[in-house]
């Protein structure tokens, strides 16, 4: 039975993942800040607070020797939303920051012994297509820039662990209807969730994908850096 570890399983889109991977059998690590808290019956609940060092180390000691499949760095934030510039705290940017960047590379760094265990070695990162600086857009500075530095850090960590071959993957959802994108979302989960495991799926140490041209939208097109 492969295994997979999402962050930020309780709602939107990784909730949406843990249902769509526990479905087809797998083993599903799902962490959330409070357990339990929606999670999706029949996936395995793990404390997880991505702001908190000490939690990320108690997260890598409880799976120590456990292989996982594929760790996808959900979780994320948006706060400012809807915000022009004058009025985005700087707090809030630097939370941003915190979240959206930092903590999914400590957290595949913590981990990346679980994934060379595995047989997929796969670790997947949920970006957004409004991080890209060719197709640059206004206003959401605190949310476009923690994800065009995730971008950068994930390519650092993907060339540092090539040798061990683990395949890092970028991934932007869609304009997903959820408390996060929204009811104005052009998708739905399913159909983000579908095309995101397309592309994540069929990675193994034996097939892997260039990502030099920039990283991937959920309907398997290339989105430029």
């Amino acid at each position: 039975m492969p295994t997979i570890l999402i962050t930020g399983a309780n709602r939107g889109i990784g909730l949406a993942l843990a249902r769509s991977y526990v479905k087809d059998g797998w083993r599903v690590l799902a962490t959330s800040r409070t357990p339990d808290e929606s999670l999706i019956k029949g996936a395995e609940s793990l404390p997880l607070d991505l702001t908190d060092a000490d939690s990320i180390k108690a997260l890598q000691q409880s799976l120590a020797g456990v292989p996982i499949d594929i760790v996808w760095n959900n979780a994320g934030v948006y706060l400012d939303k809807n915000q022009p510039l004058e009025q985005v705290d700087n707090l809030d940017w630097l939370r941003s920051f915190e979240i959206n960047c930092i903590a999914p590379i400590r957290i595949a760094e913590a981990l990346s012994e679980n994934v060379m265990l595995s047989q997929r070695k796969v670790i997947a990162f949920t970006t957004s297509k409004m991080s890209s600086l060719a197709g640059n857009g206004v206003g959401a500075y605190a949310y476009r820039s923690s994800k065009t530095a995730l971008n950068m850090a994930v390519r650092c960590f993907e060339q540092d662990h090539k040798a061990q071959g683990i395949s890092c993957l970028l991934l932007h959802p869609g304009h997903v209807r959820t408390d996060m994108g929204g009811l104005e979302g052009a998708i739905d989960l399913e159909t983000s969730v579908a095309g995101m495991r397309k592309i994540v799926d069929q990675i193994n140490p034996t097939l892997r994908i260039e990502t030099s041209r920039g990283f991937f939208d959920y309907d398997g097109s290339s989105i430029p850096w």
